[in-house]
């Protein structure tokens, strides 16, 4: 059973979801009995946390440095349901983590989750004006983004405090070589059904040098549906979407001006060349195998801002291929990878890898084009059980959260080697099981930042990781 927000607050006063727990754990304690399938060592097996919150390897440690329910420097509560997040180099020791909370804007129940607190008592102290949506009595909706100000030296939090408000169930986002966060919205909530004023389905901007809450201006012309995450290739600027839909597409934004996306572009779909509409899933038989490359070809979508929520389906209907539920994407060397959360076989996840052609988005890519390949697909939900976020660590490995809610199969962390083998790097064991999501890494590679969706923890994890074992 999930813990509900009633559990961390008392009254408009943020309460400590580890009142008599220490904020920074080492893992030295005995070894774990789950078992789980492991295609090489990695870091060795996971050792019991005496806090009951996540395991970890020997060697490892965590630090609690967020929760949901804490009094912010704006003055307002920090949001619940902590989702996809961004980390960027400040002045000195500092880094920037911009952090989104997956509110969705038409449930009363996650109204009392979002920054004013369980009556709103607190909405005040945000400046409505640069907030994007309120619901139908006024009131700013309950997503957005926060912005934790770290210091890696002293392994404090600085500073917390809104950066961007009214926005709904922004789910993940992605990083971008200028420097700030783009942070996504999973959903299609319009005023006519749901309790808000304004569609959503937008991806939104926030700079990560931001010192307060920015307007939220939606970037239209990135589509709108269910956005999950996005990568930006620095070599052109273009930005690659995915869709968390069991049809979804997978996308790429060619901006007009490269670094700035309000300019305005134009909105693709990814399809296989030879394989007209082609599903990836491997759910009705099988389409390709491990390994497999395809060639990419892309093909514009209109009416980006579809009204009738059906952009992915006349996207099909145009030959894009189908992804089921594709979640995190990152960007590697010269490449991207990206989890469909529910492909394969038995529907507990593939990760793709698409390498862009040479000419990305030009007129030479036809004869030169981009290729897609499956680089992981579970067959076993003990290896890896719906992979969702991910990123690129600086050794190379991808570091994958997993996303199943299961009261018998805890959330891991696992890693992934560059030739495709699994192994297990931390485990949820908090109340709810809630999903991971978030992780990225320091600037400098020392410590990997996750949260822990439900209630709303963020973790900085640190240890030996040179010593991974494939």
């Amino acid at each position: 059973m999930r813990l509900q927000r009633r559990d961390l607050l008392t009254g408009s006063a943020a309460a400590l979801a580890f009142t008599g727990l220490a904020r920074s754990v080492h893992a030295q304690s005995v070894a774990t009995e789950e078992t789980y399938v492991n295609e090489v060592q990695g870091y060795g097996p996971l050792v019991r946390d005496p806090n009951g919150l996540f395991d970890l390897p020997e060697g490892f440690a965590y630090r609690v440095i967020s929760q949901g329910g804490e009094t912010m420097d704006d003055g307002l509560l920090v949001p619940g349901q902590f989702d996809g997040m961004g980390c960027f180099a400040l002045e000195g020791s500092r880094v920037a983590l911009v952090r989104n909370h997956e509110l969705k804007g038409g449930s009363r129940t996650h109204r009392n989750w979002g920054p004013g607190g369980l009556n709103q008592e607190r909405l005040g102290a945000l400046d409505a004006a640069k907030a994007y949506d309120t619901y139908k009595d006024g009131r700013v909706l309950p997503g957005g983004t926060t912005t934790l100000i770290y210091d890696m030296k002293s392994g404090e939090t600085v500073r917390q405090f809104m950066s961007l408000a009214g926005t709904s169930t922004n789910c993940c986002g992605g990083m971008t070589p200028w420097g700030s966060w783009l942070t996504c919205e999973e959903t299609e909530e319009k005023p006519a059904n749901a309790d808000v004023m304004k569609e959503h389905g937008y991806v939104f901007e926030v700079p990560a040098n931001a010192h307060g809450l920015v307007e939220a201006v939606p970037l239209k012309a990135m589509g709108r549906f269910d956005h999950e995450a996005v990568a930006v290739d620095p070599r052109t600027g273009i930005v690659y979407l995915t869709e968390d839909k069991a049809d979804g597409l997978f996308y790429r934004f060619i901006p007009n001006t490269p670094g700035k996306l309000v300019e305005g572009g134009r909105l693709q779909a990814m399809a296989i060349r030879g394989a007209r509409g082609a599903d990836t899933s491997n759910h009705d038989g099988r389409f390709w195998s491990v390994g497999d490359w395809k060639s990419a070809e892309w093909i514009d979508v209109h009416d980006v801002e579809s009204p009738d929520d059906d952009l992915r389906r006349r996207g099909h209907a145009d030959g894009a291929a189908r992804v089921a539920r594709g979640e995190g994407i990152h960007r590697g060397e010269g490449e991207f990878f990206l989890t469909a959360t529910s492909g394969g076989p038995i529907g507990r996840g593939q990760i793709l890898r698409y390498v862009p052609s040479p000419m990305e988005g030009g007129m030479g890519e036809r004869l030169r084009p981009g290729r897609l390949q499956l680089f992981v697909e579970t067959t076993d939900e003990k290896a890896l059980n719906m992979g969702d976020n991910l990123t690129v660590a600086p050794w190379g490995h991808l570091i994958v959260c997993e996303d199943n809610y299961s009261s018998e199969l805890r959330n891991h962390l696992k890693g992934v080697t560059p030739d495709g083998k699994l192994y297990t790097l931390g485990r949820n064991v908090f109340h709810g099981n809630a999903e991971l999501c978030g992780c990225v890494f320091s600037p400098d590679g020392s410590t990997l930042f996750v949260n822990i969706q439900y209630p709303g923890i963020t973790l900085a994890i640190t240890g030996p990781w040179t010593s991974v074992r494939t």
